[in-house]
């Protein structure tokens, strides 16, 4: 305390500690709320040279101009001005991203008037803010600390399908718009909307819609990352429904359904309105890609920057070679209702904003299938959403909280499930495809003709985060016959 004491009482100056100070906080909180998004070398170098090394250098030079003695006199604002601005303005940064002009004029008022009546307890500001930065420490360590100790051994496949032979190659296209609902599910429950225009339209096309079909988890990282590596990660023990653990870097890496692809000559491409599969940066897998990570900032959330899937489709399309190829192409209609309850407009109102963006979404899968029948004469083509719409409740959040209610959880997992397959092809195990876990596995054995590989399945099963109403964990919410239970895994 003798020491804290001195300290306090010091006249000394401390720039480079007052720097570290004001965004040691700030990189520690944005680090632990956001771990899967900023996960990669290139963003550690970043938070460290804005967040900590230019204010450092910053405050430093600051003091050292203020030292002239044309200046002098406003010398004792500057540090105490500098450590509150760069601070809140960090935070704001993390909390918001974007300039907000209104906060930022806030926050030069709140920096000015704190430098100006309490620059004598500045070394108390301080204090408090490196106090924080050890409780940010604290839990910035056990984030690491628990995706340190997971491990990818979920992806491991032992069956031997990454070494399958495809005797058919179709060009393939999958296209996801996000949380697009089962016709079968469309119609009932909490969204009553039992238009059948969309249904009509792709059976015209020769599509085969499935009834029932429904993801197996809540968002889609967690979708996407069991969809394509076949095999369930039951979020990572709990990790997060939304963000799981080392979800983009499977998703866009070299997964075990690219593997599977390029071993059987596919060129693979990736579309997407987005870049919200790459916020962190990953290693890219595919062949093509209409996002560069150059255009990526690095505490984006990915919806910034909106680009037309039509308009990097047509340009591959017209170039693709001899080669079969892949495309992944994701668009965000209908999407989920609002994420957090401030923000919600309530179920009803949530409900109507959902349906209109289900007539977007519409809209831009027929201008799709239309475009790619018209290019590609025997296309495969998969439409698959990747979890429900949340219709019935007021936020996405409330899942988190036990319900046993049917039409709730429904709303949560059922997903869209249309296939058309290569012309005069004939699947034979088309009643297994129940969810995406086992979807590609399905389509690798039938394009195969290996039913071997159907004899490996992973469970048809759905599952939610509970952290209200039951011990916080992992749940089974749905079975493998699409019963409701409530099962801890």
């Amino acid at each position: 305390m003798s020491k804290l004491s001195d300290f306090l009482k010091s006249e000394r100056q401390y720039p480079i500690l007052y720097g570290l100070a004001a965004g040691l906080y700030p990189v520690l909180f944005y680090f632990s709320n956001n771990y899967s998004l900023i996960n990669s070398v290139s963003h550690f170098w970043y938070f460290l040279i804005v967040f900590l090394l230019i204010p450092m250098v910053g405050f430093y030079v600051a003091n050292q101009v203020f030292k002239l003695p044309k200046l002098q006199k406003w010398k004792k604002y500057v540090l105490p001005f500098l450590g509150v601005f760069v601070f809140l303005f960090l935070l704001k940064m993390c909390l918001f991203g974007g300039l907000q002009k209104k906060i930022i004029v806030l926050i030069i008022v709140v920096s000015g008037l704190t430098s100006y009546f309490l620059n004598k307890h500045f070394k108390k500001l301080l204090v408090f803010q490196l106090l924080l930065a050890a409780t940010g420490l604290y839990t910035a360590s056990n984030t690491l600390i628990s995706q340190m100790n997971f491990t990818d051994q979920w992806q491991h496949l032992d069956d031997g399908i990454l070494e399958v032979d495809l005797k058919l190659t179709p060009n393939f296209y999958l296209i996801q718009p996000d949380g697009y609902v089962n016709f079968s599910e469309l119609g009932r429950g909490y969204y009553q909307f039992p238009d059948s225009t969309m249904k009509n339209f792709l059976r015209e096309k020769g599509f085969v819609n499935y009834p029932n079909f429904r993801s197996n988890y809540a968002s889609t990282l967690s979708t996407n990352s069991s969809l394509f590596s076949m095999a369930h990660h039951y979020y990572n023990k709990g990790f997060s429904f939304s963000e799981a653990l080392n979800a983009r870097n499977v998703i866009m890496g070299n997964n075990n359904v690219l593997k599977i692809l390029k071993r059987n000559g596919y060129t693979t491409h990736f579309i997407s309105e987005h870049s919200y599969l790459m916020l962190n940066r990953p290693k890219i897998a595919y062949d093509d890609c209409n996002f560069s990570l150059k255009e990526i900032g690095y505490m984006s959330r990915g919806f910034g920057h909106l680009k037309n899937v039509m308009d990097s489709l047509v340009p591959q399309m017209q170039r693709m070679e001899d080669t079969p190829n892949f495309f992944f192409i994701e668009f965000f209609n209908p999407g989920h209702i609002e994420g957090r309850k401030e923000n919600s407009e309530g179920a009803e109102q949530e409900r109507a904003l959902w349906l209109e963006s289900l007539e977007r979404g519409n809209v831009k899968l027929e201008e799709l299938v239309t475009t790619i029948m018209e290019y590609d004469d025997d296309p495969m083509i998969v439409i698959m959403g990747d979890h429900g719409g949340f219709v019935g409740f007021n936020c996405t959040n409330e899942i988190y909280q036990k319900t046993q209610d049917r039409d709730l959880i429904y709303s949560i997992y059922s997903s869209q499930l249309s296939i058309k397959w290569p012309k005069g092809f004939i699947p034979k195990h088309q009643e297994a495809i129940k969810t995406p876990v086992n979807l590609f596995r399905i389509l690798f054995s039938e394009l195969s003709g290996e039913e071997k590989y159907l004899d490996t399945l992973q469970r048809n099963e759905s599952y939610v985060i509970i952290s209200q109403g039951a011990p916080k964990g992992v749940y089974q919410y749905i079975d493998e016959e699409g019963n409701v239970v409530f099962k801890k895994k």
